[in-house]
């Protein structure tokens, strides 16, 4: 079998027609940046998220530095985010002169632990970056709690999670990314929505705010070749944003084809005594972005090459969390004295199986039998 960790060219041929026709659209009108696409694009993805706002950018990084730039942050000024997560949502906190606080994460979810996020909040904390991890949300209800309570600003980075819905305490749902002050996305190929490059967005309901990260990603112009303030160049281009306009169609479809996949691996593995399923957090539905086991008692290296020889890939989604990373050096005083148990334990034995919307049963009953022999289960 011919197994992908994301099969994209599967994906592709089944909207192929659809998608080579918007890219040739595109090509005709040579309309490559700022094209109608964007923000026919924009306005389609504000209204699938029930959200006023949404700004597109270059990438999901850029769409978090922006989201930290609007908020007028100072040097100094503290930022929380979880440390198990891509090193993206921490490094733009450093390289505008903020403080990244570092803190643990719930061992279910992988999502921030809320005990830990109260416990690292100083006089000097300005934000929060709750990341929804694999596919589903932070306990936002909580996140919420704790930023109302202290004044501070919530920037969701919903990179993997988008179109995932989360279910507040007293019923009312809202997607991942429109609860916080600001939401952040990446389109990169692989995620849920991706394109065929890079590409992100940000949403907000603050009309001053989306005037805000309009302008900083234009270069601080709100009138062309007037610059209120520094800004960027971060631009989603026409050509990502006809790809986007198609996908989006088919984002719920998909997700719910990764559900589906996700529900047969968790049968299957059922009988299997080394490995831990994936949680499903009570306030989120789980969109899988990427399907995460745990393992344990488990040689985690010898088994990815044993199903590799196989024709199997395996990911670790993330072999080192950020407070070891040597990025991390000149913030090490600032988290001192802060347990990361869990994201230490994670790190060593989370490892990733294949996901995406093209998985059949026949592929995922592949990789499970090989995968109960390899751990002689």
């Amino acid at each position: 079998m011919n197994i992908q960790m994301c099969d994209l060219k599967g994906q592709y041929l089944k909207i192929k027609d659809e998608i080579d026709a918007a890219i040739q659209e595109v090509i005709d009108s040579t309309a490559f940046i700022k094209g109608k696409e964007v923000s026919l694009f924009q306005d389609e993805l504000a209204s699938y998220l029930g959200v006023k706002h949404v700004i597109g950018c270059a990438n999901g990084t850029d769409a978090l530095q922006v989201a930290l730039m609007a908020l007028d942050l100072k040097p100094g000024d503290e930022v929380i985010t979880p440390d198990f997560t891509f090193i993206a949502t921490v490094e733009v906190v450093a390289l505008l002169g903020l403080t990244p606080i570092l803190v643990d994460v719930d061992p279910s979810t992988f999502t921030i632990d809320i005990k830990r996020l109260e416990e690292a909040i100083t006089p000097k904390t300005k934000a929060i970056i709750p990341v929804h991890l694999f596919g589903q949300c932070a306990n936002m209800d909580e996140v919420m709690r704790v930023a109302q309570k202290h004044n501070l600003y919530v920037i969701e980075d919903t990179a993997q999670a988008l179109g995932a819905d989360y279910y507040h305490s007293d019923g009312r749902v809202a997607k991942a990314g429109t609860i916080g002050t600001i939401g952040t996305t990446s389109f990169f190929p692989s995620k849920n929505l991706g394109c065929y490059g890079d590409g992100g967005a940000l949403f907000t309901n603050d009309d001053a705010l989306a005037a805000e990260i309009r302008s900083i990603a234009n270069h601080g112009m709100k009138v062309r070749y007037h610059h209120d303030r520094i800004g960027v160049n971060s631009r989603l281009d026409t050509i990502q944003a006809a790809i986007l306009r198609v996908k989006l169609k088919y984002l719920d479809s998909f997700n719910k084809a990764r559900i589906e996949a996700a529900n047969v691996y968790d049968a299957m593995l059922k009988p299997c005594s080394k490995v831990i399923t994936p949680a499903r957090a009570k306030w989120s539905n789980h969109i899988f972005h990427q399907y995460t086991l745990k393992l344990t008692g488990v040689d985690r290296d010898k088994l990815q090459k044993e199903l590799a020889a196989k024709g199997i890939p395996t990911m670790v989604y993330y072999p080192i969390p950020l407070h070891m990373q040597k990025a991390f050096d000149p913030y090490r005083e600032f988290n001192l004295g802060r347990s990361f148990q869990v994201s230490d334990t994670l790190s060593n034995s989370v490892i990733s199986l294949p996901m995406h919307t093209e998985l059949t049963d026949d592929v995922i009953k592949y990789i499970v039998d090989n995968l109960m022999v390899a751990l002689k289960e």
